[in-house]
């Protein structure tokens, strides 16, 4: 708003000087790109992550598949960890032997981490696997991926925005060093009578 103030408070000013109003002009410039132009680079960016996510979360869905483990036994040193794929990633989890049928139909067996806080052999939980049995993560979700996308769009909106103002400010500052150099320059050459004016030397 300072920017539109400046070009209106220096149209008919006598005082005004050029670069008084080219330094208005880039302020409102750079104003309107990032009011425009950042929060469309990030709808587009944070569209395009949004696509390649969903596509990324329905091929993982489709070739991921939770199947139900049977404990064998506790691992030696059980001990419980923390699940860096749950949603709080705190969620406890045990590392157990136990075997489990592939989609396949084959049977499989070896050390997971089971969601059981005191796990006993026969106790039944969730893995997922691909479609030959070896284990996999979990599958992204829609939500999370969505959740993803929209930061992905803000990142870019903000950069945007801050590339249009860090071009602003060099601008800018190329503008001041310009002025001080034609004021140096005008000093030059007013200098040595600015202070003997009408003695006619």
């Amino acid at each position: 708003m300072g920017a539109i103030g400046g070009i209106w408070r220096w149209r008919h000013n006598p005082l005004r000087r050029g670069t008084d109003l080219a330094e208005a002009w880039v302020a409102l410039s750079a104003l309107l790109l990032v009011c425009l132009v950042a929060p469309v680079v990030g709808s587009l960016a944070g569209g395009a992550a949004q696509d390649a996510l969903q596509r990324s979360v329905r091929e993982q869905h489709a070739s991921r598949h939770e199947v139900t483990a049977t404990v064998v036994r506790t691992a030696r040193a059980a001990s419980l960890e923390a699940d860096p794929e749950a949603a709080t990633g705190r969620e406890a989890r045990t590392r157990v032997l136990a075997g489990w049928t592939a989609p396949d139909g084959t049977a499989r067996h070896g050390t997971v981490l089971s969601g059981l806080e005191s796990p006993h052999r026969g106790d039944r939980f969730g893995i997922w696997t691909d479609a030959h049995g070896r284990l996999v993560a979990r599958p992204l979700d829609a939500a999370t991926a969505t959740t993803h996308a929209v930061l992905a769009g803000l990142g870019a909106a903000l950069l945007t925005a801050g590339a249009v103002e860090g071009g602003r400010r060099v601008i800018m500052w190329r503008m001041v060093r310009r002025r001080y150099a034609g004021w140096d320059r005008a000093w030059d050459r007013a200098g040595p009578d600015w202070g003997r004016t009408g003695a006619g030397s």
